[in-house]
């Protein structure tokens, strides 16, 4: 499998940071993996208390389901995280940043109201091999 980042310098806005890119092409791919959204609950079902704890939650809850399809977070090919409140951006883009090893993926952030008030962010991921 292959992926090739797709930014073209023309005709659309530039890229935000970088840990951003519009499109990802994936060729050749085996098979894919659709995670449905996940949040920072621990093994019990207990959300953490914090937006960075639920974070390193969601990441260690996303290995795990990764894992059993034989994958890792190097197969991560989108990105959609739900947010509770705005003010939690910059804590979702560094811990996606620091899961993924700095690998830009298409990502989209859209600030929501959660099933739960407790769950302050849910990852929802598409995974190739």
């Amino acid at each position: 499998m292959e992926m090739i980042v797709r930014n073209p310098a023309e005709g659309v806005y530039p890229p935000s940071g970088s840990a951003y890119v519009h499109a990802v092409e994936v060729r050749d791919p085996s098979r894919f993996l659709y995670v449905s959204g996940t949040m920072g609950l621990d093994p019990d079902g207990t959300p953490a208390d914090s937006v960075e704890e639920q974070l390193a939650l969601i990441w260690a809850n996303l290995r795990a389901i990764l894992a059993e399809a034989g994958m890792t977070v190097d197969n991560v090919v989108r990105v959609t995280s739900y947010l509770r409140d705005v003010a939690y951006t910059g804590a979702n883009a560094a811990a996606r940043v620091e899961a993924l090893g700095g690998r830009p993926v298409p990502t989209t952030a859209i600030v929501v109201q959660t099933l739960d008030p407790a769950w302050l962010v849910e990852l929802e991921i598409v995974a190739a091999a």
